[in-house]
């Protein structure tokens, strides 16, 4: 029996989300004997709780192909609302317009914690006899998704294009490093990751060989502030100069914390940076050198630029939400669709399924045999990890009237078959 299909996606954008959401999308079209209407939910799981829904089907066909070309999370938006065990009221909710409006097929594009929200989802329809087919795809540019294996997933879609954006940003920086060292010796830059080190470690793909005189702090490497003055001023005698990247979760003490919705950091609405607290520090106690240490914060520019994304990372980011309706399709709920690495010295990437209970809350740290002996650089193993996810060429970018061209959906709910409902966390 023909059901319809729910699209949602959860947490922080990347580069690349709207390629999964245009491969979920013409994978569903793929199966027409399968899945009537394809539907999205306006800002993720909040869309269904409120029940608003876009039908996707009435889009234009050419706006789902700009998704590949679109970056960050405006095309059907996306959420940090955490539906905690005690929510009981939300599950039931979103049970009840999985039933309104007849889906049989729910697709959640999101990281560790919306994969916990999707399993959560999959086991209550379970209990309650819906026959709802639950299938997550992953997403996060922290690539802390998994374990430290690499067996579950050997990286998310997102991370290879935030990667790229910090390889071809420390190339940049060294120009100006060099340039300007005379005055500002020392430059401080602040990469996203929370806790992983994935995206400070990537800045070494700028400088395979090691030219530059670039130092990486790591949240794993265990540093301090002190350790880290030390080490950039033996780098500022020996060379004029020294570029550092530090991870947002550097430990620097307090930055006076925000919290977002997933009860995470978040490091951009704190009250300070850890690259100005490390700046401050070092022009505290001294460099070396003549002149001043200053620092950049490139924030969310980092996750919502689709100039630097990477072609590996479109095709696989697509490729991976296909594999999603394939799973649903053929092997059922409670699964994600994950991206493995084939054996051998040339890389190939390889799209399976795992269990979405192994997956919901992992926390994948930076491995520490990836971190040379100073703690202040990343092994050539995660060089070999890496380089191949950036790629080789630049984007396809579509403009229009000199400026990019994304997807412009017509954001236009369906009509709602249920009473009005106030979910538990907008509650006073």
């Amino acid at each position: 029996m023909k059901r319809n299909a729910l699209i949602a996606q959860s947490g922080g954008p990347s580069p690349v989300i709207n390629a999964s959401l245009q491969g979920v999308i013409e994978s569903c079209v793929s199966y027409p004997e399968h899945i009537k209407n394809i539907y999205a939910s306006w800002h993720g799981v909040e869309g269904v709780l409120l029940e608003e829904l876009i039908d996707i089907s009435l889009q234009p066909k050419e706006e789902i192909e700009f998704l590949r070309y679109t970056p960050a999370a405006g095309a059907i938006g996306t959420c940090r609302y955490k539906l905690k065990e005690d929510q009981k009221e939300d599950f039931e909710r979103i049970i009840r317009v999985m039933q309104a409006h007849d889906i049989g097929y729910f697709f959640y594009i999101g990281g560790n914690d919306s994969m916990d929200t999707a399993s959560k989802v999959s086991k209550l329809a379970k209990e309650k006899d819906l026959d709802l087919l639950v299938v997550g795809v992953p997403k996060t540019i922290d690539n802390d998704v998994g374990d430290e294996e690499f067996i579950l997933i050997d990286h998310t879609p997102g991370y290879a294009s935030v990667a790229r954006y910090w390889a071809y940003l420390i190339q940049n920086t060294e120009e100006e490093n060099r340039g300007m060292s005379v005055s500002e010796p020392v430059t401080v830059l602040q990469a996203m990751g929370r806790k992983a080190g994935y995206i400070t470690a990537a800045s070494r793909l700028a400088d395979p060989e090691r030219k530059i005189p670039l130092q990486l702090y790591m949240a794993e490497s265990n540093h301090t502030l002190e350790s880290l003055a030390e080490n950039v001023n033996r780098q500022v005698v020996k060379s004029g100069r020294c570029i550092v990247v530090v991870n947002e979760g550097f430990n620097v003490g307090s930055v006076g914390e925000s919290y977002d919705g997933f009860d995470n950091i978040e490091y951009g609405a704190s009250k300070t940076t850890v690259a100005q607290i490390v700046t401050n520090y070092l022009n505290g106690v001294g460099i070396k050198a003549r002149g001043q240490v200053t620092c950049q914060v490139p924030g969310i520019i980092q996750r919502d630029v689709s100039i630097h994304a990477s072609k590996v990372d479109i095709d696989e980011a697509y490729e991976v939400g296909k594999k999603a309706v394939e799973i649903a399709i053929n092997e059922g709920t409670g699964w994600m669709a994950t991206i493995l690495r084939k054996p051998g010295n040339s890389y190939k990437a390889i799209f399976d399924k795992v269990d979405l209970e192994k997956i919901a809350k992992s926390l994948r740290f930076f491995p520490l045999s990836w971190i040379t002996s100073d703690g202040i650089d990343v092994t050539n193993d995660f060089i070999r990890y890496a380089m191949p996810l950036i790629g080789e060429s630049w984007p396809e970018i579509k403009l229009e009237k000199g400026l990019q061209r994304f997807t412009k959906f017509s954001i236009k709910f369906i009509n709602k078959k249920l009473s009005n409902y106030i979910p538990i966390r907008f509650r006073n």
